[in-house]
């Protein structure tokens, strides 16, 4: 193999070692960690589904998780449909609350940009 062949063959070998560093490697420990996230569930736990129903197991099958998303509500969910373990408080800690207070600051905001904007908020209509 002379140095021509070497040198047009070492871009695509660096490209695949860093394909594997920044890409599969992370993903295959993401998709381990869910694993072991998934086999540790127990009755108790709170947890979120990958679509964001918070919920509480009540029972553990080979593949399948029963969840109460209510009082006297259960759901059957594969595991695999579990997106993280939800500790105590965390559920509501990064969520902002809207009060009514939130909501008139908002308004005027969007008056005073209006304003700024050459537009006349009196004769906007509001859907």
């Amino acid at each position: 193999m002379d140095m021509g062949q070497l040198g047009s063959i070492l871009p695509l070998i660096l490209l695949v070692v860093v394909f594997y560093f920044l890409l599969i490697r992370p993903q295959r420990k993401r998709q381990q960690e869910a694993i072991q996230m998934q086999n540790s569930l127990t009755p108790g736990s709170r947890v979120m589904t990958t679509t964001g129903l918070f919920a509480t197991v009540v029972a553990v099958d080979n593949e399948d998780v029963v969840l109460e998303v209510a009082p006297g509500v259960e759901t059957r969910w594969v595991k695999a449909a579990i997106g993280r373990v939800v500790a105590p408080g965390d559920a509501l800690a990064g969520e902002p609350v809207a009060t009514d207070e939130a909501v008139d600051e908002k308004k005027n905001e969007s008056d005073i940009a209006a304003d700024h904007n050459g537009e006349d908020s009196s004769t906007k209509r509001r859907d």
